[in-house]
């Protein structure tokens, strides 16, 4: 490959990733070309992208755009396919998995598509891991939970006592509406 070529191509890789921090990193390697087009729809309609890439050129790319990606890393090691464009690497890995998972296509893609791992906020993490990571909606109803939880205990602890209170009023005031009440009757 020519440096006129190799230079055109990290400019098209510095393109398509600038700004993508979250990318899942497969190996597809002897797949038929119906199912390789048959694996893109399906992820295309879920708005994930493939692209196969030169792994020589892509690291480079990707330590200029801040991707931690070490050089050694057994990411960089065979065939590398990238996935990105889901909201979250969760739901990302999540929409890979149950694509390769699905019973009509599993076998298709058995042995022929490798997780790799994942890339999440420009740090490599194994795909085990990023498949339990919680998904954007997730971590943000977790951050509201625990912003709320003291507030929820506070009016817990101003409620109790003053229930008690307003427990013991209702109750005196009963006895002494049946205190008059019974009164009269025995006169």
């Amino acid at each position: 490959m020519s440096k006129v070529i190799k230079q055109m191509e990290m400019t098209a890789l510095r393109t398509t990733f600038e700004g993508v921090r979250d990318l899942a990193v497969l190996s597809v390697q002897g797949l038929t070309c119906q199912a390789d087009a048959a694996l893109r729809a399906a992820l295309r309609k879920k708005k994930v992208r493939l692209k196969v890439i030169k792994n020589s050129l892509t690291r480079k790319v990707f330590g200029e755009l801040g991707l931690n990606v070490k050089a050694e890393s057994p990411y960089w090691s065979g065939p590398t396919t990238l996935a990105w464009g889901a909201g979250s690497i969760a739901e990302l890995c999540q929409m890979i998995d149950g694509e390769l998972a699905l019973p009509k296509t599993a076998a298709q893609y058995k042995d022929k598509v490798k997780k790799k791992g994942a890339i999440a906020d420009g740090q490599e993490v194994p795909w085990e891991v990023a498949v339990k990571m919680p998904t954007r909606v997730e971590a943000i109803a977790r951050v509201a939970m625990l912003a709320l939880s003291p507030a929820r205990r506070i009016a817990g602890q101003i409620r109790g006592p003053s229930g008690k209170v307003a427990g013991q009023v209702k109750t005196i005031s009963e006895k002494k509406e049946e205190a008059p009440a019974e009164a009269p009757a025995a006169s």
